[in-house]
């Protein structure tokens, strides 16, 4: 069957996702081919792009030093909030579903709205506050923990930890609702049917049942986990400025807005981009290859 022949089939498809399909062009695939196409170039936003070929990646990786701290750092902060963020969205869940509803929607919002609160991340600000009026030095002063206050959000060693610590706090997002909506429509005569197969306990139900059930939510939840955790940038700016100092909680992403909304240098910024697509692009498929062998054992 042709194109048109296809097209001519399935008018009404075709007619009702083009709205879609426009802004997602407009929108995502655009901006995505042009960061592509500038990580090649020389770009200062006042002058034609110049192309440099590889450059820009030669010079990410074999050229910046202040780079690869950041991509560690970036990591540090993927494979520490990621996994942990995505197991307490998961068992938080399941908690909740053994409430009755109105308790579950309480429970839900209580838990969820750490995402809702926009900025009021700030008040971490006040908690880690470097002197003697901030929540954490007070208490530790006065327990004779510390002698004199620690600067928590300026100093290298410590930093980049409390950043950690509040994208936890924040990280209850759409993946934690996906998993309460999950729980909520399993199929209940699979679990009879495992009862008289001689599941014994609610961990073997977790395992043999509910979580096979689950991959699509879990899929869902996985790769909204990733963007987040790689995607860091709101947080580290807000709390320890843009740059932090000495990059010590610098993401990939607060280094790409540096280069390209401070100095300008959009070649380099988009060079950095397309890294980070390529990075968050090959986990979501290693942990969709994980999670897909699964659901099909």
């Amino acid at each position: 069957m042709g194109i048109i022949e296809d097209f001519k089939r399935n008018k009404a498809s075709y007619l009702m996702i083009a709205p879609y399909m426009l802004l997602f062009t407009i929108f995502t695939l655009i901006p995505v081919v042009a960061s592509i196409f500038l990580s090649f170039t020389n770009y200062n936003m006042l002058q034609p792009p110049k192309w440099v070929g590889w450059t820009n990646y030669v010079r990410l990786f074999l050229a910046d030093k202040i780079f690869l701290k950041v991509l560690r750092n970036t990591f540090i902060f993927a494979f520490i909030t990621g996994p942990i963020s995505y197991l307490m969205s998961f068992i938080l869940a399941w908690f909740i579903s053994e409430f009755n509803p109105k308790v579950r929607a309480i429970l839900t919002l209580i838990f969820y709205s750490p995402s809702l609160a926009g900025n009021v991340f700030f008040i971490w600000a006040f908690i880690f506050s470097g002197d003697t009026y901030g929540l954490i030095n007070g208490w530790l002063m006065r327990w004779g923990i510390l002698k004199e206050p620690i600067n928590w959000l300026q100093d290298p060693n410590y930093v980049l930890w409390v950043i950690i610590v509040v994208q936890l706090w924040l990280s209850l997002g759409a993946g934690f609702l996906a998993f309460v909506a999950g729980f909520q429509n399993l199929d209940r005569e699979l679990f009879e049917a495992g009862a008289i197969d001689g599941i014994k306990n609610r961990f073997q139900e977790l395992w043999y049942i509910t979580i096979p059930q689950m991959a699509p939510q879990l899929m869902f939840g996985a790769v909204m986990q990733i963007g987040a955790s790689f995607g860091v940038s709101t947080v580290v700016m807000a709390l320890g400025g843009l740059p932090t100092r000495q990059y010590s909680a610098d993401t990939v992403v607060t280094y790409l807005i540096d280069y390209g909304t401070v100095r300008f240098e959009m070649g380099y910024a988009s060079a950095i981009a397309v890294v980070l697509f390529i990075a968050m692009l090959l986990t979501n498929k290693a942990i969709a290859a994980i999670l897909r062998r699964y659901s099909t054992d």
